[in-house]
């Protein structure tokens, strides 16, 4: 399947399932967008979503398997739930990904599944991984910049 230049911001994506799809067309400067969209429990599996743009998506339980992020942008996304004022959990299972350049920035992305991801140049400034599994991942010098990474799994990265 194939969403050029998409727009799906605001839409209502739970629960909803891509498998090999591509939201980005070769040598295009723009992915497509998902912004606010809310993307509880979805998951892509090997698709193509560079340069996407999931600023402010509900991204609570989300699933991205072998998939290219490269340059995608998370800025002001959940990928957790807030119980109370004090008590919030998070849940994102991302593995086998490029992640490069991607802006992470700022996220909570706690005791969540991140392992065998390519973090090259990914912005994760101020974000907290703490408790995460991120073995076997590539990273970059520039990525280990504010980042919590209390208690987490870095075996062989």
């Amino acid at each position: 399947c194939r969403f050029y230049q998409c727009d799906f911001s605001h839409c209502q994506l739970q629960d909803a399932s891509f498998e090999d799809c591509s939201f980005i067309e070769s040598g295009a400067v723009e992915g497509c967008h998902f912004s606010y969209a809310d993307l509880r429990d979805a998951s892509f599996k090997a698709c193509r979503l560079s340069l996407a743009n999931f600023s402010g998506a509900n991204c609570f339980g989300i699933e991205f398997r072998e998939c290219d992020l490269k340059g995608a942008n998370f800025s002001r996304a959940r990928f957790y739930n807030q119980v109370s004022h004090k008590m919030y959990f998070c849940s994102a299972y991302i593995s086998g990904c490029n992640l490069a350049y991607t802006n992470l920035s700022g996220q909570c992305l706690e005791k969540c599944e991140l392992f065998e991801n390519n973090w090259s140049n990914a912005n994760l400034s101020g974000a907290s991984l703490m408790g995460s599994d991120l073995s076997r991942g590539t990273f970059s010098r520039d990525c280990w910049q504010q980042v919590n990474l209390r208690g987490c799994d870095l075996t062989f990265a």
